[in-house]
């Protein structure tokens, strides 16, 4: 296993200001199991786990954020959806995701967006 860090500022999208003043507690390490290192459903189900503990972390994240973008936006909510800027979300994915591709990246950030949209409506 090893930890990466992706910069957005690596040339895969926008430096962030806000992210710039974050304290160091702020920062998300994972572990990223290699799948031809696990031998057994024990390890591969762990592996599973630890991905989707971090994934449900970010997933809420994203919506928060997601949120203060329909806050900022001139008509929020599922009128206020962008197709061009939601390509480009799963075109600079897909560089990172290459074995998924941009189609199945396409489909789980319509659910993601649709459910960030949902769960900014509630608050």
């Amino acid at each position: 296993m090893h930890d990466q860090v992706l910069d957005p500022a690596d040339g895969h999208g926008a430096a962030c200001p806000a992210c710039e003043s974050q304290a160091a507690s702020e920062e998300l390490r994972v572990r990223l199991p290699s799948a031809e290192a696990i031998t057994t459903l024990g390890d591969a189900r762990a592996a599973i786990d630890g991905l989707d503990a971090a994934l449900a972390a970010l997933l809420e994240r994203r919506a928060a954020i997601a949120a203060v973008v329909q806050r900022l936006k001139p008509v929020g909510g599922f009128a206020g959806r962008d197709p061009e800027r939601e390509r480009r979300i799963v075109e600079a994915m897909a560089e990172h995701a290459p074995a998924l591709g941009p189609d199945r990246l396409a489909r789980i950030m319509n659910a993601v967006i649709e459910t960030g949209l949902d769960a900014a409506a509630d608050r």
